[in-house]
This record gives C-alpha cells, structure tokens and sequence, in this order.
C-alpha cells in the first residue's frame, strides 16, 4: 500500500471519514434512459445542496457521500473512469449466496437528527423526479452502545485517524480519482428468531466476540476470524464500515444495512469471498445462517474536488 506520505493534497474526499452519525437514510436508485441531465445536475450542486439543507441546524452534523455505479459512470462522466470500478460480483457458495442488485446511484446521507436527514433525502428526490427509480431505501438508527438488532458491538475494528484515511481513500495508485473510495453495499435480512434461540454462549462463537463487553474471543471460523485478512507482510488488510442497523417491527424485519469504503474494492471483495466460499482453514461465515443479504452493489464515490468541478456528460451517439 502506498504510504500517505504519497498522498495527494489537492483533491478532498467526500465525507466517506465522517464518525458514525445516529441516524442515517440510504437510498441506491437506477438512472433512466433521459435522466443523465438531471442526475449531472443534481451531483454538481449536492454539496451546496447539503449546506443549505444543514445550515439553520449547524450541530445536526449533516452530511452526504454520493457513489456512481459501474454502468451509470460511462453514462454520466465516459473516460476516465476509476481503475477498479465495476459491477458487484455475486457469489454463490455451497450454501449462502451474495446477490448482485441493480444500483446506478448511492446517496449514503448522516446526521444527529431524523428531520435533517429527511429533507435531504426529500429534495434529492424532488430534483431526480422521473429521473430515476429508488431501488432500495433505508432509514438506519443507532441502537444502544452501538450494537447491531442481534446484540453484539458492531465497527469495532475501525480505523481512525489517518489509518482511516489511508483504508479508505484513494492515493497516487489512481491519479486522476485522488480522493475518491468504493464503496460496497449490502443490505442484510436477520432471523431475529432463529438467532434468540441460540444460548448467549453460542452466539459468541458465531460472533467471536463477548456479547456483554466485547471482548475479542478465540473462536476459529467465527464472523471475526473470517472477517480478518491479512496481506503478504502479514499486516491486516483494513476496510472502514459504516454498517447501521434498520427495522420495520410491525414487518417483522430487522436488519444490518452493510456499507465499506476502502480505497481498493479488492479488500471488501476478498473478505466477501471468505464468508461465502470460505476457505482452506475456515467454511463460510457462520453468521449467514442468521442473516441473508437481498442486495449487492458496488460504486465509486468520487471526490468532492471531483464534483465541484464535474465534467461534461458525454455527448450522445
């Protein structure tokens, strides 16, 4: 990995390194055939966009990181594109399967405050009217100490600091796309039953970590171990998740909305390949037979140095 003495300056990120927020809106959509002016539009005025919304609650802390789809990025922006854009890879093991969903468009919305959060997600919207179509939407909440809806202590292993920035952001590797990250999305299905039928003690080992303090434990094939990769050196390999919990009691659903950025799709990529295909010391991540994941998508989230001053669409054929 390139050190961040290589980083570039000139080129600031969108706020893929903001700390968890309490309250979250995602929304991922798909670009209609028509609707690039609109969508082009929308992602050059979004960071002002985003100021006006916040400004009369400045302590709200909101804020918006926006990644293009695979697909859309030739249709919005053409060459360059970013080196290790592409489309979600599904994976189909012996017994979990990761979908790959449509998702042109991701609008990964933070705040302390719900009313902050749905006006943006509200003039988003209103702007892409017959634009786009809403794939998927998700409002996320904090839960207790950080937990996720199966009672364990989630983004434990984050990076901070300039680690963060170094995980998560795109250095000298990509010269044209200083700054950007990929992001890589799932949205996760709990069978809050299945897993409330389990002791605490074996939750633990699916986890691999205490439930009560959060404590990492030994436990071989556990969600933590098979979390964990490692480079050739030896050094863990390091993602920065803003994974959130969502609900629809009255639906009866319950989930984890997973995101990562990482300034490398191949890291997320090689841990999504341990869980579903597992691996030479490990089978699949036992926390799959608890959680099912219903989307995939996989988008570049370009810098805001990018979109203050966005190219040109493309010109028609």
């Amino acid at each position: 990995m390139p050190s961040s003495s290589m980083r570039s300056v000139d080129a600031q990120p969108q706020p893929v390194l903001s700390p968890p927020a309490p309250v979250a809106v995602f929304l991922v959509v798909t670009i209609e055939p028509g609707g690039e002016p609109a969508v082009h539009d929308l992602l050059a005025g979004l960071a002002g966009l985003v100021r006006a919304v916040g400004f009369p609650s400045p302590d709200s802390g909101l804020c918006c990181a926006t990644g293009v789809g695979s697909a859309a990025w030739d249709r919005l922006f053409g060459d360059p594109r970013p080196q290790e854009l592409h489309a979600f890879r599904e994976l189909e093991g012996t017994r979990h399967r990761a979908v790959s969903t449509p998702g042109d468009l991701l609008f990964h919305i933070r705040a302390a405050r719900t009313d902050v959060c749905f006006a943006l997600a509200a003039e988003i919207m209103k702007r892409l009217r017959g634009a786009v179509t809403v794939q998927d939407e998700v409002q996320a909440f904090a839960y207790f100490d950080s937990r996720n809806l199966l009672g364990f202590v989630d983004g434990t292993e984050n990076p901070v600091g300039q680690a963060a920035a170094d995980a998560a952001v795109v250095g000298d590797e990509d010269p044209a796309f200083r700054g950007g990250s990929y992001a890589m999305v799932q949205k996760y299905v709990h069978d809050v039953d299945a897993w409330e039928a389990l002791a605490v003690e074996a939750q633990e080992k699916v986890i691999g970590r205490s439930k009560l303090t959060n404590i990492e434990l030994d436990m071989p094939g556990s969600h933590k171990d098979v979390n964990t990769i490692t480079g050739p050196d030896g050094e863990e390999l390091e993602i920065l998740r803003g994974a959130m919990p969502f609900a629809r009691p009255g639906h009866g659903e319950f989930g984890t909305y997973f995101i990562a950025y990482a300034r490398t799709p191949d890291i997320p990529e090689t841990m999504l390949r341990k869980m579903y295909l597992g691996g030479p010391e490990s089978g699949p991540d036992p926390i799959l037979d608890y959680s099912e994941a219903v989307t995939g998508t996989l988008f570049f989230v370009p810098s805001a140095t990018f979109l203050e001053a966005i190219p040109e669409r493309p010109a028609a054929d």
